[in-house]
């Protein structure tokens, strides 16, 4: 019985050993990668810091020189209309004053949509505005996003919004509201 016993702590102690995983597993590299400024080239910088100050500073001037296909997407010259930068910067006149200037703080590359992120910290007349206006570029050099946040100091690491289930798009539809499109 004692040597049944011994026998049968020691192969469950074999046992055990032998389970363990000798694979090291490689790290899956990150999809989002900050990009150091001095890094990238300028003219792609400089093209950036260009359409998004023109953006904002429709804000100041009242006059908004389209996007060419050249410079943005489609989805992006038909979004941004005169009419809806009016309204956005009324909003944005009031709350923080005009528009100075853009300060690029961050790139980071998305390796699986292949775009480039930029964010700037927009700089207003009022030093209580701390806004961030994050440009994002395709593989072309073309905007294909801009957007108007308040400024925090880490980048998500995922921007996915909540997906829709049917029962809170149809409490949304009954009660009336309407999603607003970031600038």
């Amino acid at each position: 019985m004692k040597k049944l016993f011994l026998i049968f702590v020691v192969c469950s102690f074999v046992a055990c050993k032998s389970k363990k995983n000798t694979v090291d597993a490689v790290a899956p590299e990150p999809k989002v990668k900050k990009v150091e400024i001095v890094e990238l080239a300028p003219e792609i910088k400089d093209k950036a810091y260009e359409l998004g100050r023109r953006v904002l500073m429709t804000c100041n001037v009242s006059k908004f020189k389209p996007f060419n296909t050249e410079e943005a997407t489609a989805s992006v010259i038909k979004n941004m209309t005169k009419d809806r930068l009016t309204k956005t910067c009324l909003k944005f006149r009031l709350k923080y004053g005009d528009f100075r200037d853009l300060e690029l703080k961050e790139v980071f590359k998305n390796k699986t949509d292949k775009t480039t992120v930029f964010r700037y910290k927009a700089l207003y007349e009022k030093k209580i505005a701390n806004k961030e206006l994050r440009l994002t570029m395709n593989e072309n050099n073309q905007v294909s996003a801009i957007k108007s946040l308040d400024w925090v100091d880490q980048y998500p690491k995922s921007e996915k919004p909540k997906e829709k289930t049917a029962a809170t798009r149809g409490k949304a539809e009954q009660s009336g509201a309407k999603q607003q499109k970031p600038l």
